[in-house]
């Protein structure tokens, strides 16, 4: 792969399989890339500037790190699956930032992240892990269910940055919150 470039969709799975991602991951990453993009395209209709490749192979990507460990940590894993693969910034940026609606800098150092922001910034950053809070296995579930389960967690605060992230998103593609 060429370094600083995009791969292709094919690039981007073929990336999981050779991580050995199981077929459930991988699943749920094409499952998120559909719905991203929709989104994407939504924005994109709505005249936001939105790169579609980037948002589709990033959400392809955003969990490679699954293929070592299902803990909050595939994140970080999955960054430097990506950087080892020589993937542009925006990639591993999206890997970066899709867990919880965002990671705070507390939150990372209290997880023993390297100091780094966590926060989805770019509008392809949020509509990945907004996608992704919409997505149990492959399958979209309601807003709802995933605020409830985060609560449920007591990660009061990841439920209140996905809910902040819908409304973000909604406002943008002008739907109801």
């Amino acid at each position: 792969m060429v370094s600083k470039q995009l791969p292709s969709r094919e690039q981007a799975l073929q990336l999981l399989r050779e991580n050995r991602c199981s077929p459930n991951v991988i699943k749920h990453c094409e499952a998120v890339a559909e719905l991203a993009l929709e989104t994407a395209e939504t924005c994109q209709k709505k005249g936001l500037k939105v790169d579609l490749e980037l948002v589709e192979i990033g959400a392809l990507l955003h969990d490679i790190g699954r293929s070592k460990t299902h803990s909050v940590h595939h994140a970080i894993v999955g960054v430097e699956i990506v950087k080892t693969a020589g993937l542009p910034k925006p990639v591993i940026s999206i890997i970066k930032s899709h867990v919880g609606g965002g990671i705070t800098t507390t939150e990372a150092a209290e997880l023993g992240w390297p100091k780094d922001t966590y926060m989805p910034v770019t509008l392809e950053e949020k509509i990945v892990s907004y996608a992704d809070k919409l997505i149990e296995t492959s399958e979209r579930v309601p807003l709802e269910m995933t605020i409830g389960k985060l609560r449920e967690n007591k990660l009061d605060s990841a439920a209140e940055r996905v809910q902040k992230l819908h409304d973000e998103i909604s406002k943008l593609i002008g739907e109801g919150s």
